[in-house]
């Protein structure tokens, strides 16, 4: 970052403090940039929050999503070093946890599904391994004698994501970066089709580059031309945490048929989530809490006593085809990054450097290049 000193005095604003605008942010302010982050609400309390923190490339992997399976794996192999700069540059941990994935079958039906996905990760020669039911249990004992089997992934790992919001919040002040949180940007300003800055209470505050990374309120932002307003739309996830004993019931991630279930240094377990097309509602329903617990319950019945801590929603946000929107538009110095998803938090290594990288050096790399908003035209 630091060689691209002919473009490193600039002024960048970025609108959206999640993970992803923390990063670039972050990246940017060590660059040299001036950079300010313009949030509506508080900084990494969106999406960021409310994800469940996995870093799950080979058991999510799916054989149409070639581009996005290799941006995916990339990301997570420059997880180790992302965390170790992270942490040295904010004084604080993230718990990158290192235990693996277990993807568990329940019934014949789980079977077939697991088989299919099994020979597809084989075919991708990811370093995944089948185990029965038997050894599925011998590695964590506290499975549902129903297991079938499972397919272990070590190399899926997982971050306590609210940490990490906090440290990249930290990381991105400490050199030099303005948060401007309660700040909701009411317009970005855009003359000779070129993004000039963004109008905050009533003011222009001038950029020479604008980036929109506001989630699933991306395409909200007044002032954005009706060609390049970035189809994101928001998709609820209900989730929640319970109080595991000690010991920890698991110590690795479980991909249950119902749900996933993810344990946490601080003696939480977290059980998620729903996936419904419900525009910006949050309310928490019996219905959504039912299915993770009763999914929860048949993988692990040892919860059943565990006291709930927590419960919370999270607007996920969703593009027309589920993939990020990385990288320039038809507006000159205005860049997107946005649309994450499922993957907002598996993204963040990637999307930082790679849209700090476009900033600094003009150049759109190989990896995000299929990401551009120009796919949906």
């Amino acid at each position: 970052m630091q060689s691209h000193s002919s473009h490193s005095n600039q002024r960048i604003i970025i609108i959206g403090g999640g993970v992803i605008g923390l990063g670039i942010g972050w990246q940017l302010a060590k660059a040299g940039c001036t950079v300010s982050i313009y949030e509506r609400d508080q900084a990494g309390r969106a999406a960021s929050w409310a994800a469940a923190g996995m870093l799950s490339p080979l058991a999510e992997v799916n054989l149409n999503e070639g581009d996005l399976r290799q941006i995916g794996l990339t990301s997570s192999q420059m997880y180790p070093k992302w965390v170790q700069e992270l942490e040295s540059d904010s004084g604080m941990s993230v718990e990158l946890r290192t235990e693996g994935t277990l993807i568990i079958a329940l019934d014949r039906d789980d079977m077939e599904e697991l088989q299919h996905l099994y020979e597809l990760q084989q075919m991708l020669n990811l370093p995944v391994e089948w185990l029965t039911g038997a050894e599925a249990r011998e590695v964590e004992s506290s499975l549902s004698p129903r297991v079938t089997a499972a397919i272990s992934c070590d190399a899926d790992f997982q971050v306590d994501n609210r940490l990490m919001a906090q440290a990249l919040t930290h990381a991105f002040q400490k050199l030099g970066g303005m948060l401007h949180e309660e700040n909701p940007v009411e317009k970005i300003e855009i003359q000779d089709e070129a993004a000039a800055g963004v109008w905050v209470n009533g003011t222009q505050v001038e950029a020479d580059v604008v980036v929109l990374s506001a989630g699933c309120w991306s395409p909200l932002i007044p002032g954005l031309p009706e060609a390049i307003r970035p189809p994101v739309r928001p998709v609820k996830g209900q989730m929640l945490a319970l109080q595991m004993d000690q010991p920890p019931i698991i110590q690795k991630v479980i991909h249950a048929p119902d749900t996933y279930l993810v344990p946490k240094n601080d003696g939480r377990l977290l059980v998620g989530a729903t996936s419904e097309e419900q525009g910006f509602d949050t309310q928490l329903t019996a219905g959504g809490m039912f299915e993770l617990l009763r999914g929860a319950w048949e993988a692990l019945p040892g919860i059943y006593d565990f006291p709930i801590v927590e419960t919370w929603v999270g607007l996920r946000p969703g593009s027309r085809d589920n993939a990020p929107i990385l990288g320039k538009t038809a507006i000159e110095n205005l860049i997107m990054a946005t649309g994450h998803y499922r993957k907002g938090i598996l993204l963040a290594p990637v999307t930082a450097r790679e849209i700090a990288s476009l900033i600094l050096t003009g150049e759109t790399s190989e990896i995000i290049e299929p990401f551009q908003l120009s796919r949906f035209s």
